[in-house]
This record gives structure tokens, C-alpha cells and sequence, in this order.
């Protein structure tokens, strides 16, 4: 299948001095040299909140507080006497199950994902991606949980608001390396679909290298089961545009077949595969009613928290 033959050049990358301003977290070439997961995702997040508040974006709040307004019939024992004598308003604490969306972070953490042709593999790009909505949606008092895969379920936990479960969820993450053969991501997402079981968002994160009309079946059986779904289908650039211009020993990371070739000879033929199957994933996904995101390893990564915020002011 093409995309899941990878050039063995090797990743080095110079190494330049960090900028200051918050924004320059949003740039993967700069966030991969961080190496606490923890410090990325907050750095990320700060930066894309910087960026909320110049064009293009506008209208999304980040702020969600940990009270609401007292209302007839809510247990007298909730209520906040200290926020009562500052505010003179009857308000009570919020708990876990009042929270305002339950969402799971699916993560493709098989072998394919391993591939890097410059600073970043994609699967650090998806784990960056994975942290910084989870510290987001933390902050914002939603619950979120995290599910990492390859052809089996290999990490599931359980959707949680509490600040501490960050630490839960990075550390899951920091220590999840991609790995696996003959990935089914198919069957692994219908065993999720009939798994997850109170209606809330599914996002996925994966480079999506599966047979097509399986894969996208297993997407729609989200659907079939009352989940709002974002797919952010993560590739590396060179993954779409096969730019070698030197002869290439190529490896199917989940296989260990190799293949020498020149890959110029390649490349027309590639890429029109590529295109046509990125078009039918974006097609489908809209009739479906899948919130459809291409991300390149390259991209910054507020593309991916601004999708997920609109989606999020869609069903609040």
C-alpha cells in the first residue's frame, strides 16, 4: 500500500535557539527539541490561546469556571459559603459528572506511525497534538479520556475532569511507543464504538494506513452510535509528495519488507494515489458527517485545538 513504505534517511535536524514568544510552541520543529511532555502541551496550549485573540479567531472562551449558579433543588451542602460572602450570589462547586463534555483521544500508536523525514515523527506530532487537548480541555473543566492502539487496544483510560488526571493522561503518553504489525485499525475502532458507551466526542489521531472501506466503516460506526467524531489524519509531507532525488532504500515499518528504488520514476503515480485517497477520506468523512482534519507533521499545531473548539461550540 503506498504511504506505508518509509525512506530510511536518517532525522537529524540543526539545532537553533528557542524564541521567546509564546507562539513560536505552536511550531513543531521548535517543540520537538522540549523534552517534558508536560511543559509542551502547556506551552502549546498558552501559545494558541495567545492566538485566539488575534485574526483570524475570535468568539472562543478558554476560561470555564468550577461553579454554577445555584439552582431550586441542588443539595444545600453544595453550596459555596465562601464564594456566597464575596459575591453575595448563591453558587455551587461543580463535579465530575456535571462537566460539559466527555470526550476520548484515540491515538494510532502502531508501527507506521514511527516515521519521521525531518525534526518530528508523526507520532510525537500526534502525541503533542494528544497533550495539548488534553490540557486544554482540563482547563476548560471537560473530561477526557485517552485510548492508544495499534492492532489491539493497548491503553484505555476512562474519560475524567479532575485537574490531576493530566498527569495520568502524559504519562501514558510518554511512555507509549509505536510498534505493532498488520495494524486493523477497522476493527479496532468498531470494538471502541460498541466499548464507548454514553454518547460524546471522538477524536481520532492516525495516519489512517488501512485498508480504505474498512477503516471508514469502522469511522461511521462512531457516527451509528450518537458520537460526534473528529478524524485529524496526521502524514508526513514527504508521505504525499515522495521528494527524493537520490535512489532510496525504502521500509514497510510494520513488515520489514525492503524495496531500492529511484523514486522520481515513482513520484507522478504516488501522488495522484495519495490525492485521490485523501479527496475519498475528506468526502466521505462530510457525508458522514466526520469532521475531516489533513495535518502535515510541518503544520503548527493550532489548526488541530481550533478544530476541536469549533466542534466544541458546536454541541455546547
Amino acid at each position: 500500500m503506498a504511504g506505508r513504505w518509509w525512506s530510511r534517511r536518517g532525522l537529524d535536524h540543526p539545532r537553533r535557539g528557542l524564541l521567546g514568544m509564546n507562539r513560536e510552541y505552536l511550531k513543531p520543529e521548535v517543540v520537538s527539541r522540549l523534552a517534558r511532555l508536560d511543559l509542551i502541551a502547556r506551552l502549546v496550549v498558552e501559545g494558541f490561546i495567545t492566538g485566539l485573540h488575534q485574526s483570524p479567531y475570535h468568539g472562543f472562551s478558554v476560561e470555564f469556571s468550577e461553579y454554577r449558579q445555584y439552582m431550586p433543588g441542588d443539595a444545600l451542602r453544595d453550596l459555596d459559603w465562601k464564594v456566597f460572602g464575596k459575591t453575595d450570589r448563591l453558587y455551587v462547586k461543580q463535579y465530575e459528572e456535571e462537566t460539559n463534555l466527555k470526550s476520548h483521544l484515540l491515538i494510532d500508536a502502531s508501527a507506521s506511525m514511527a516515521y519521521g523525514s525531518d525534526a518530528i515523527t508523526k507520532f510525537q506530532y500526534a502525541s503533542y497534538i494528544a497533550a495539548a487537548l488534553s490540557h486544554l480541555m482540563l482547563r476548560q473543566r471537560d473530561a477526557v479520556g485517552l485510548i492508544a492502539f495499534d492492532d489491539r487496544i493497548r491503553t484505555y483510560l476512562p474519560p475524567r475532569s479532575v485537574t490531576s488526571h493530566l498527569h495520568t493522561l502524559l504519562t501514558t503518553l510518554q511512555n507509549t511507543s509505536p510498534e505493532g504489525t498488520d495494524t486493523d485499525l477497522a476493527a479496532t475502532f468498531h470494538e471502541l464504538a460498541e466499548r464507548i458507551v454514553r454518547r460524546g466526542l471522538v477524536i481520532v489521531i492516525s495516519d489512517l494506513f488501512d485498508d480504505p472501506d474498512r477503516l471508514l466503516n469502522g469511522l461511521k460506526h462512531f457516527r451509528h452510535r450518537n458520537h460526534e467524531v473528529i478524524v485529524f489524519h496526521i502524514l508526513d509531507p514527504r508521505e504525499r509528495d515522495l521528494d527524493f532525488n537520490r535512489e532510496m532504500r525504502f521500509v514497510d515499518l510494520e513488515s520489514g519488507t525492503r524495496i531500492a528504488t529511484e523514486p522520481w520514476h515513482l513520484a507522478p503515480a504516488y501522488r495522484d494515489h495519495m490525492e485521490t485517497l485523501i479527496d475519498r477520506y475528506r468526502r466521505e468523512c462530510r457525508e458522514a458527517m466526520i469532521d475531516y482534519v489533513l495535518l502535515e507533521t510541518s503544520e503548527p499545531f493550532d489548526t488541530a485545538l481550533f478544530n476541536y473548539l469549533a466542534k466544541r461550540k458546536k454541541l455546547m
